[in-house]
């Protein structure tokens, strides 16, 4: 998967932005989004913490990029600082001009036109659900699917949302949607719930 993002940022010389939710030490967690496309030659980024680094500029590293990743963290303050935002429309027009954009974690949750939160991603440990950027429609997503047991978070969703496909993604896995549609997946596990069953995909 960072190869094909590696393929789509490479149509220009600009810089990857990163942009994510600022937090002590956030320096250490970069390589986490870099190192594999590092790796595969590419090497210039413009890292943009949020909410520190003023919108202004990070519309105009947005504007001359040549791929996007929103990084993970608390989901709420992603959406209160990128969806709630002009950045969002900025993301939007980049993605639809073909730029990749890659979103881990909470960046993921946030993509889609409907944001889910599992009850265990909020401090008020509950259900919640917020418009996304909608970069893909008609979808939700659980992300840390196995790792946090969310089949009921995913439930919830479905029942909440039944006119949308649904998937749960497990840690170290990656879902590839190309014009909107899932293209390829790689990693630990995708599952989705179709007649009340989850059944993984292949």
């Amino acid at each position: 998967m960072a190869k094909q993002f590696v393929i789509k940022a490479s149509s220009t010389n600009a810089p990857v932005s990163i942009l994510f939710v600022e937090r002590d030490g956030w320096e250490q967690y970069m390589p986490r989004y870099t190192r594999a496309l590092e790796d595969l030659g590419l090497n210039e980024f413009h890292y943009l913490p949020l909410p520190s680094t003023p919108v202004e500029k990070v519309l105009n590293c947005l504007k001359k990029s040549s791929g996007i990743i929103i990084g993970g963290g608390n989901t709420n303050l992603y959406a209160d600082y990128i969806v709630d935002t002009s950045i969002s429309n900025t993301i939007k027009e980049k993605y639809e001009s073909g730029i990749p954009v890659a979103g881990f974690s909470a960046g993921a949750l946030i993509s889609p036109e409907l944001c889910v939160i599992s009850p265990k991603d909020n401090v008020q440990n509950e259900f919640q659900y917020r418009k996304g950027l909608g970069l893909i429609s008609d979808i939700l997503i659980a992300v840390h699917f196995t790792q946090w047991n969310d089949e009921a978070h995913l439930r919830n969703a479905v029942n909440k949302f039944n006119n949308h496909i649904n998937y749960g993604i497990d840690e170290n896995t990656c879902v590839y949607f190309l014009n909107g549609y899932l293209k390829s997946i790689e990693g630990y596990g995708v599952y989705t719930l179709e007649n009340d069953i989850i059944r993984k995909i292949n």
